[in-house]
């Protein structure tokens, strides 16, 4: 544990040197609320309500899930692709922990970096967007445990993303291309009870709804009662399926790297 959390801490060092990505995640974060704000607002032409959604709820949903998705998806994704680049990945191996826990060590404490950002923004992000309570005491028990599922397959994901690095080098392309479906797939623009019935449907077969909207739609009581024990049972399964997937693309991984290394 503590060569984890010896990782953890270099990482979130790391991260508060980069002043300038502070500033600019501050700013972004706090111009996308402000405009998912106002695209909401427009889109309801001045009705209380669409779809039983009132547009209260929906402009606390926009808060809340760029809030939390600025929380579980940093914009560095995974150190890997900067170590597979630099050779660094023969001393990780070295280390006596396994690599994929010291790349999540480091990636959680790169995450823990944002939360003084959170913390700064959050006065701001409830003036220019919209604020709620728990929509019931279940939900402000399971918010905590559906952000923490929504934490672990957000790193899940980028601890994958990060391994490709040992096929191609560079991940730059890849990380776009993940970061537009992610971000659209996961509900953070547009909450799955809005999507179109196939989209829909697509996104509750993929991960990324378990890291924005599973959160979010906890918060605001769009899941209530079984459907909490069910959204969370969802994120624990992606949990286990992404955990088993990073063991065994590691170990094609590190064959690679002894192959190479001779």
């Amino acid at each position: 544990m503590k060569a984890h959390l010896a990782c953890a801490r270099m990482e979130f060092r790391v991260a508060l040197t980069y002043r300038s990505s502070y500033l600019s995640t501050f700013v972004m974060m706090l111009l996308q609320i402000y405009l998912l704000t106002v695209v909401w607002s427009a889109f309801y032409d001045g009705r209380e309500e669409m779809d039983g959604i009132p547009l209260a709820t929906m402009t606390a949903y926009a808060t809340l899930s760029t809030l939390q998705y600025t929380l579980v998806s940093p914009w560095r994704s995974s150190p890997i692709e900067q170590r597979v680049r630099e050779g660094k990945v023969a001393v990780d191996l070295l280390r006596p922990i396994g690599f994929p826990g010291q790349m999540l060590s480091g990636q959680l404490g790169w995450v823990s970096a944002s939360v003084p950002v959170l913390l700064v923004a959050l006065p701001f992000a409830l003036l220019i967007g919209a604020g709620s309570a728990p929509a019931s005491v279940a939900a402000g028990f399971a918010y905590p445990l559906a952000l923490l599922g929504a934490l672990l397959v957000s790193q899940l994901l980028g601890l994958l993303l990060g391994m490709v690095a040992f096929w191609t080098l560079e991940v730059s392309g890849a990380l776009m291309a993940y970061r537009f479906v992610a971000q659209f797939f996961s509900g953070a623009l547009v909450p799955l009870w809005f999507m179109p019935g196939p989209v829909r449907a697509a996104a509750q077969w993929l991960p990324f709804q378990a890291t924005a909207y599973t959160p979010a739609a906890i918060y605001l009581g769009q899941a209530e009662g079984t459907g909490i024990l069910a959204a969370l049972g969802v994120q624990c399964a992606w949990v286990v399926v992404l955990g088993a997937l990073a063991a065994l693309v590691w170990s094609r991984a590190r064959q690679r790297v002894l192959s190479q290394g001779g």
